[in-house]
Formats: C-alpha cells, structure tokens, sequence
C-alpha cells in the first residue's frame, strides 16, 4: 500500500471523525479540516491526525488550509449542516447549505487538483446522503437534500474534466448516530465511514463518477 495524504473536512467528529482513523489506520497521513483547530487539537492527537484550520464559511480558508497541508492526494469533502426549516422563509439557512455541502467543496476540489496532477494520481469523495437523492424522493428536510443533490450532480458530471488518473465519487453512509443524526440512528459512526474510506483507496481500474452505499452502487 502507499502512504498518501489525505484531508478530511469536518474530521473532528462523527463521521468524518471516523474516516479520518480508517485513513490513519491505514498508514496515510491524515490532516482534518475544523473551524476551532485549538479546540480540536486533542482529537487529532487522539487519532494521530494533523489539525488544519478549514471553516467553510470563511473562504480565504480554503485556500490557507490547502497550502497548509502541502497538497493532498485524498480529499474527503465530509462536512455539512441540518437545518430543518422552510427554504423560502429562512434563505440564510438556505444559503449556508448550499456554501458548505455543495460551493466549497466545489472549491476545494479546485484547490485539491493542482497537487494531484502532477502526481498523477488523486481520489475525491463526497459525503452525500440519499435524501439528496431523486430515486428516494429528495427527502432531505430544509436545503439539506437540495445541497447533497447539488453535490451529487457535480460528482456527476466531473469526470469528463478531471485530468486521467484522478477518481471521484459519492457515497451515502446510511443513518448514523451522530450528533446530525440523533442517538437513535442504527449504525455507528464506523460503519458510515465504511465507504468512503474504501473509495479514498480505489484502484486504477475502480469506478469515477458513482454513486455508493455500503460499497455498492446506487441510483442518483
């Protein structure tokens, strides 16, 4: 296996939290994108991670964090918010959705790609959800679903423009017992991880361009 460097957005906690640990576990040298790194400092040293600041809502970050790093050969576009409100009556809410689960992560694909051209070689993977999903009714409550349909159409459509050697894809890491996704949620934070980490390792031959659940495929 060859060590890569990844970075992983939201990497403090949940989901992203466990990405990051399989990427580590795996030997790679894992930087987790946060908005407070001073506060998530003893997470990262818990996971053997590097801390990077990354808030999404502040854009000169973007580009401070990717710089930090020295350039990645993973990116883990993880983070993202719930609001469950009306879209026509709280356009605030609306507008955070689509900056941090659909714009940014757009962004730091952009940012990303110059470091994984030239080493030929780069795997992006988009936390999605499947209410962001038309085939299961776009359920997501508030901008939520617009934002990961939004991020699931870009996953769509990029391959035609990545250079060769470069992969992306979505995945879906089920209902998991987050802080997002309540107490009650049947998998944990591990299991939801699962995939993704699973696409950051993808071989030559693996899928771009697709859509997963629990390593299969499905319908957008």
């Amino acid at each position: 296996m060859t060590a890569r460097k990844a970075l992983v957005t939201g990497g403090n906690r949940g989901i992203g939290r466990a990405i990051a640990e399989g990427l580590v576990a795996q030997g790679h040298e894992v930087f987790i994108g946060v908005r407070s790194p001073g506060k998530s400092a003893e997470v990262a040293a818990e996971i053997g991670a590097t801390c990077v600041e990354l808030d999404l809502m502040n854009f000169a970050t973007i580009s401070s964090a990717v710089a930090e790093t020295g350039g990645v050969d993973v990116l883990i576009n993880n983070a993202g918010v719930l609001d469950e409100v009306n879209i026509l009556e709280d356009a605030s809410s609306f507008h955070i959705s689509i900056d941090v689960m659909f714009l940014r992560p757009y962004e730091l694909i952009r940012n990303t790609l110059p470091y994984m051209r030239q080493q030929g070689w780069g795997r992006i993977v988009n936390v999605s959800s499947g209410w962001g999903a038309f085939s299961e009714g776009l359920e997501g409550p508030g901008a939520y679903g617009v934002a990961k349909a939004g991020l699931n159409a870009l996953t769509k459509a990029l391959p035609r423009d990545l250079p060769p050697g470069i992969k992306v894809n979505a995945m879906c890491p089920g209902w998991v017992a987050t802080r997002m996704g309540g107490p009650g949620a049947p998998r944990t934070p591990k299991e939801g991880a699962d995939t993704a980490i699973w696409l950051a390792g993808l071989p030559d031959n693996g899928p771009t361009g697709g859509f997963f659940r629990d390593r299969t495929p499905i319908d957008w």
